[in-house]
């Protein structure tokens, strides 16, 4: 069967977990960048718009040294900035870089076609503290 016969050719499925574990969603950028570290520090920051190394393993169920080497080869190449906040590493897009809007664009395409029902399971943890005056 071939791409056009098939309208979910180059999407790889979701992978199975066992009850109770955070849902590993396989996306594209998984192939394009060689690695569930890249895949994972790219989808956090753009659903996020910031973050750091233990928030994407914890999340991801990855190893956080592999993180922290992907999110400093993306800062090297020049689409991520790196802040001080205490003794964490905060990461976001920098704003100077030709190169962050088109990987930006890339990961927006793959992001907008996990489906709603499952965002919630790919990113479990709420970053932003609630309103104060918002009821529980």
């Amino acid at each position: 069967m071939s791409a056009m016969e098939n309208p979910s050719a180059g999407e790889t499925p979701p992978a199975k977990t066992a009850p109770g574990q955070v849902s590993s969603y396989a996306t594209p950028l998984r192939d394009l960048f060689g690695s569930r570290a890249a895949e994972a520090a790219l989808l956090h920051l753009y659903h996020y718009g910031e973050s750091y190394g233990r928030a994407i393993s914890s999340d991801f169920e990855i190893s956080l040294d592999s993180v922290q080497r992907q999110l400093e080869k993306f800062e090297n190449a020049g689409f991520l900035v790196s802040k001080r906040q205490g003794r964490t590493l905060l990461y976001s897009w920098n704003p100077k870089s030709g190169l962050t809007e088109a990987v930006k664009g890339l990961v927006a395409v793959v992001y907008e076609r996990i489906p709603l029902e499952k965002r919630p399971a790919v990113f479990p943890t709420r970053r932003r503290p609630r309103r104060k005056d918002k009821p529980s």
